[in-house]
């Protein structure tokens, strides 16, 4: 959930690491810090906040030195404060350690290195990693850090650099990403490729077990016990123009704005021969979908695609539940694994467990070679490009691409289903049309603090994100529910000061959520409808109206979630709030 950055070179370090920190906020932190290696010395200087408060303290002091690391912090062990912020030193201020995860045993570490003398300044269990390195120091910093790496349990990524060996960086991946930058005369190490987009686009992911000896000249690869492994160098398909803004006002505008060319190009990519599976859904006796948050509600919603169009039973499982649940699985089972990111931890150990038991397992992920994209049997890539907002918008209608298209895989009427889909995005931009008028409704909302969100059959996970984006990034609290469920409980929240969103798009069940509005209104709730344009009967029963062009049953995710994606942005930026870097959250979960 941290963000690391590493770089080692001809240029000055500082600027760069601090600007790959800055590509870094979207992650989600509370404290910043850096490492500088200043000839013989190891300069560190950290704050709690904002990169823009470390900066300040930054500003006018002559560090010229060529390499170091920075990091930005999410607290997990010990409160944001500038003593727990990293980079973590030894005791000689001699080696610095920034750090992705947890270490489960520090507590251990930490007991048995006091022993030994060593007084601890911070409650992390980061500080653990750099006694425990520096103890084991004889002249090599690799040796010491595979001696340590040895004793440490939990899931975790972290760089190290030692004022001994000045323009070395050694990197540890298990269970938290890290990947490698490419340069001429220069090479980088990072937690995410927006970090050194601007600097190079060749790259090598780490997998689990691996480390990295990164110096000017070139880079190393070793496994945990030290033997030496090579992997190919791979070219990110983005630049850093797609990672900016392009004058909207914050990325999750842009990122809304987009879904129309993300869900093309998804559908592009997924019928090119790479994406081709060498199976049916119908091979399996069941389907299981495990994903989180935003991930988990396109799950919701392609399992209803995936019965309809094959029959197989199909459960839709968060993955933080899975991996401590008795469901059976077995070889008949199929496993789907939703991650923007393909590093969400929770989902990456459930894919791991599945595994195990015989399970085959389908990653949809945005990051190729991710650790999920990996560490599956097959993969379906969305074409999202960069999400950088904290909360999920374009890669969920990318993923809805990639599950409607697996659901239709050879039914009789596949060519005309992937037609409809492939009109998709042009009935999207309409919507996104419509972004004036749901701003202009936002502004009666602004004083709510509290949203119903109903929907029923395909429009109930889109209740859910709906009430999930409001969530997020206004603080208002908001919830889901299917509509029919509406009388078995949340009926009694309704009154004149709860606004009420129904989703009604002219499907199977428009019928019965017009009952269900007709309860609300009965008892005052103010109704914001979403439903088709030209839906007049729709449109006088509410208060406030988003409109959708007219859409088949089936695609209708499509262009319902866009409308309440926009309110809740509009509602979050008209309050003043941080919509990118919401508090509290990261924007790729890699702790449990």
């Amino acid at each position: 959930m941290c963000g690391i950055i590493g770089y080692t070179g001809r240029e000055q370090a500082l600027p760069l690491i601090l600007g790959g920190l800055e590509r870094l906020e979207y992650r989600g932190y509370d404290s910043a810090g850096v490492a500088i290696l200043e000839k013989d010395k190891l300069i560190v200087e950290k704050k709690a906040g904002k990169i823009r408060e470390l900066v300040k303290d930054l500003w006018g002091k002559p560090y010229k030195g060529k390499a170091g690391i920075g990091h930005t912090r999410w607290a997990t062990h010990g409160e944001p404060s500038e003593d727990n912020a990293h980079p973590h030193t030894d005791e000689k201020g001699e080696i610095a350690v920034v750090h992705n995860g947890i270490v489960e045993n520090f507590v251990e570490l930490k007991r048995r290195l006091e022993t030994h003398g060593i007084k601890f300044k911070s409650d992390t269990d980061t500080e653990v990693i750099a006694h425990l390195i520096a103890l084991n120091y004889k002249g090599d910093l690799l040796s010491a850090v595979l001696s340590a790496v040895k004793e440490l349990k939990g899931a975790f990524a972290f760089a190290v650099i030692s004022s001994k060996e000045p323009m070395r960086i050694i990197g540890v991946k298990l269970g938290s990403p890290l990947v490698v930058g490419i340069g001429k005369e220069e090479n980088f190490l990072a937690s995410d490729i927006p970090a050194i987009l601007p600097y190079t686009r060749h790259i090598i992911t780490l997998s689990d077990g691996e480390i990295a000896d990164i110096t000017p000249e070139g880079v190393n690869l070793y496994d945990f016990n030290g033997n030496p492994i090579t992997k190919e160098i791979s070219l990110v398909p983005w630049d850093i123009i797609s990672a900016e803004k392009a004058g909207f006002k914050h990325f999750m505008l842009k990122e809304i704005y987009e879904q129309p060319k993300s869900v093309g190009d998804t559908i592009r990519g997924l019928v090119s021969s790479e994406e081709i599976l060498p199976f049916h859904l119908k091979d399996f006796r069941r389907v299981l979908i495990i994903a989180c948050g935003t991930s988990y509600h396109a799950g919701l919603v392609g399992k209803f695609w995936i019965e309809k169009y094959t029959s197989v039973p199909t459960e839709v499982i968060y993955a933080s539940e899975f991996r401590y649940s008795d469901i059976p699985v077995g070889e008949k089972d199929l496993i789907i694994a939703i991650s923007q990111s393909g590093e969400t931890i929770d989902t990456k150990f459930a894919v791991n467990f599945a595994r195990d038991k015989g399970a085959k397992t389908l990653a949809i992920v945005n990051v190729v070679g991710s650790s999920i994209d990996r560490e599956s049997d097959f993969t379906l890539h969305t074409h999202a490009g960069p999400e950088i907002g904290v909360a999920a918008t374009k890669t969920f209608t990318a993923q809805l691409a990639a599950l409607y298209f697996l659901a239709i895989q050879n039914t009789p009427r596949e060519d005309k289903l992937l037609q409809d889909l492939i009109g998709t995005p042009s009935l999207m931009e309409k919507v996104l049309e419509k972004a004036e008028d749901i701003e202009n409704i936002s502004e009666k909302y602004l004083k709510k603090r509290n949203f119903l969100y109903l929907g029923r059959y395909l429009s109930y996970p889109i209740a859910l994100e709906g009430a999930l984006k409001l969530k997020e990034i206004s603080y208002i609290h908001a919830e889901g529910y299917p509509a029919g469920e509406m009388k078995h409980g949340p009926i009694a929240l309704i009154d004149e000061a709860m606004p009420v969103v129904i989703i009604a798009p002219k499907d199977r069940v428009y019928e019965k959520t017009l009952s269900n509005l007709a309860e609300v209104k009965t008892r005052k709730g103010k109704v914001i409808g979403v439903g088709f344009s030209e839906d007049n009967h729709l449109k006088d029963l509410c208060e406030s109206y988003l409109e959708i062009p007219a859409v088949v049953e089936d695609l209708s995710p499509f262009l319902t979630v866009i409308p309440l994606q926009l309110l809740a942005y509009y509602i979050a930026s008209k309050l003043g709030l941080d919509v990118d870097q919401p508090r509290n959250l990261a924007k790729t979960v890699t702790v449990e």
